[in-house]
């Protein structure tokens, strides 16, 4: 007996849904409270970043999944602003979650990110799972803040060169 295997995602840029129907889709996957989550404090009043957003699309042609990615930066006790790319929201349809879209979004958006010049990538997130599929890690993040509460152990960083961050400092919106 062979068992489906799960769909291949179709990815497409995320400025190209309409807004509204991502609106739709965050409040279902993380409801209508999470605007008072600290993840939005610390992006601020930004616009994501369209090259690394992305949205799923189903076999069906239906919104299924979205991530989006967003500049911030980590400003140290000297006032110097370190920038970063905050991924996430990552967000899959309650009913479509464990099928690859997750996954496959994350992974178009890390493959999106130019290799010449590649910003740390930070994140509020289960530690055991975007470390094993991405390496995020939380072993550089113990001395950095966030504008709100948050769950230490669940701030991750994804960079190649550990030793480019800041060993402390706060976590919020980049302003250029």
């Amino acid at each position: 007996m062979t068992q489906n295997a799960a769909p291949t995602p179709t990815l497409i840029p995320l400025d190209n849904v309409d807004p509204a129907l991502v609106e739709a889709l965050l409040d279902r996957a993380f409801e209508p409270e999470r605007r008072q989550r600290t993840a939005y404090k610390v992006r601020g009043e930004a616009d994501c970043l369209p090259a690394l957003s992305f949205a799923a699309i189903d076999e069906d042609q239906h919104l299924v999944g979205t991530i989006q990615c967003w500049p911030v930066a980590l400003n140290d006790a000297d006032g110097r602003a370190h920038p970063m790319i905050m991924v996430g929201p990552v967000a899959v349809l309650p009913e479509q979650q464990g099928r690859g879209y997750g996954q496959a979004l994350v992974s178009a958006a890390i493959a999106a990110l130019n290799p010449q010049a590649p910003l740390p990538l930070v994140m509020i997130g289960d530690p055991e799972y975007y470390g094993r599929f991405w390496g995020f890690t939380n072993q550089h993040t113990a001395g950095w803040q966030l504008p709100g509460p948050y769950e230490q152990h669940r701030l991750l960083v994804r960079v190649a060169n550990p030793a480019v961050l800041p060993a402390s400092g706060m976590l919020g919106p980049w302003t250029r």
